[in-house]
């Protein structure tokens, strides 16, 4: 294709190709994080894996950058670029369960809610996120945390096979059998070997949950911390918490005087038996008074989406996150130090906790290798005027420059912003140079680079 034009690449896929010319290009080139106001050359809405290989070929013989988008999630806006093309993954939101082998086949423009949606009518989940809206793609190939990984895993430990386009625009799938380097890369490594066109799951029976938030003074959030610090080290693994500090939002079940006002807050979802929920959050309930709480059960999806009203696309975001092995004495200084400057209602904290399962699992055996990290920390800024990116960004780097010393190099690449791209080794420690041997095979000239980005190996 080389020397061709967009009406040539019209011709060749199903989907509609966007251009700045076109009606709707200012719809198209939006993705979620508003920040990344970038204007693309084009935006292929891609219809099927055909039209995914013909927009890669057409990237690659014009010599064009590539972005790839699913859910449009990405913290940085990897889903977009200026002047490139965009592989517009959005409109492919099928999920097929099959509940006798307890597997599901997703693509790759669905978000959570829409495997969520899927699979619970028949009793079954997998590992998602936190909030709803969150592509299933940018999450698994992440590595992929959420309210079932301490008893299910991560959310690539459930990945049983992809479906990929490769730079060379090539079909391929990927399992332990199929190009299993490949299949190795993709569970953690980001979007760096190609797209991914479809995902088969591991499910597990997952209905009723006892979930929901604890919202409490910050005169108590010392005492919290560590008490979560020693609790989340033997709680049972259908158990997943975390604390954090939020802005209480304007919400029924918080004292209408206390809406504004900046609280600790411990978010619990608990997926074993409904009738031992109150035996095993007891020891929280009683460590200190609630200010508010909206405990109870619900739908598992319930809780996956209660946040997503929080979160609403067009927001301006940045993040950071890091890893950690233990929540220390000082950790916790420098989170009751910054957390309590929260800027705005959207703007957040949290630590997560990523023992049990996980752990279990060991560093080599897929490119995510932290797997010895008991917690993974994200601070998150969210504001919808431009004039606060300033302040917002710098509560976050102050915030993260106070927890690093304390931290692992490295953390989840699903929490880097376009200025962690130094600190990619650091996220995949001894996995780096597998990683980067496979990209070599794979993308050798690294046309997949709008990502946290892994360097191909020399030849």
């Amino acid at each position: 294709m080389a020397g061709h034009t967009v009406d040539d690449l019209r011709e060749r896929t199903r989907g509609a190709v966007v251009t700045p010319q076109d009606r709707g290009y200012d719809e198209a080139r939006k993705v979620y994080n508003a920040t990344a106001d970038r204007r693309p050359a084009a935006v292929v809405r891609c219809a099927n894996a055909g039209d995914v290989m013909a927009t890669v070929n057409y990237a690659r013989e014009m010599g064009l950058d590539l972005a790839v988008r699913g859910g449009g999630h990405s913290a940085p806006g990897y889903g977009t670029c200026d002047d490139g093309v965009v592989a517009d993954l959005s409109g492919l939101r099928g999920v097929r369960v099959d509940p006798v082998a307890r597997t599901a086949r997703a693509e790759p423009g669905a978000t959570w809610g829409d495997l969520n949606a899927a699979t619970h009518a028949f009793g079954l989940a997998t590992t998602g996120g936190i909030v709803s809206t969150t592509g299933i793609a940018g999450l698994t190939l992440g590595g992929g945390f959420g309210y079932l990984c301490r008893t299910m895993g991560l959310t690539c430990d459930n990945l049983l096979s992809a479906d990929v386009v490769t730079a060379d625009g090539r079909f391929l799938t990927a399992d332990a059998d199929r190009n299993a380097d490949l299949f190795w890369a993709l569970r953690g490594g980001g979007g760096n070997f190609g797209v991914v066109t479809s995902f088969e799951y591991r499910l597990s029976p997952v209905d009723q949950v006892v979930a929901g938030p604890m919202l409490f003074e910050l005169e108590h959030m010392e005492s919290i911390l560590k008490f979560y610090r020693e609790f989340i080290q033997d709680a049972p693994e259908q158990l997943f918490l975390f604390p954090g500090f939020q802005t209480a939002p304007p919400l029924p079940f918080i004292p209408e005087d206390r809406h504004g006002d900046i609280l600790g807050i411990v978010v619990v979802c608990w997926s074993g038996p409904v009738e031992d929920a109150d035996r095993v959050l007891r020891p929280l309930r009683d460590l200190a008074p609630r200010v508010a709480e909206a405990v109870g059960p619900m739908p598992y999806p319930a809780i996956n989406s209660a946040f997503d009203p929080l979160l609403p696309p067009g927001l301006r975001e940045y993040w950071k996150g890091s890893f950690a092995t233990e929540l220390t004495d000082a950790a916790i200084a420098a989170h009751l130090e910054h957390g309590p400057k929260v800027p705005t209602l959207s703007s957040t904290m949290h630590i997560y906790p990523v023992n049990g399962a996980p752990q279990r699992v060991a560093p080599e055996a897929t490119a995510y290798s932290y797997r010895e990290a008991t917690f993974s920390t994200v601070i998150l800024a969210v504001g919808d005027d431009p004039a606060g990116d300033e302040a917002q960004t710098a509560w976050v780097r102050d915030y993260y420059a106070a927890v690093a010393p304390h931290s692992e190099p490295g953390g989840y690449i699903n929490f880097m912003g376009e200025d962690d791209q130094d600190r990619v080794e650091d996220n995949y420690r001894g996995n780096y140079a597998r990683l980067a041997a496979v990209k070599r095979q794979y993308d050798p000239d690294n046309l997949f680079h709008l990502n946290q980005n892994i360097k191909p190996a020399a030849a």
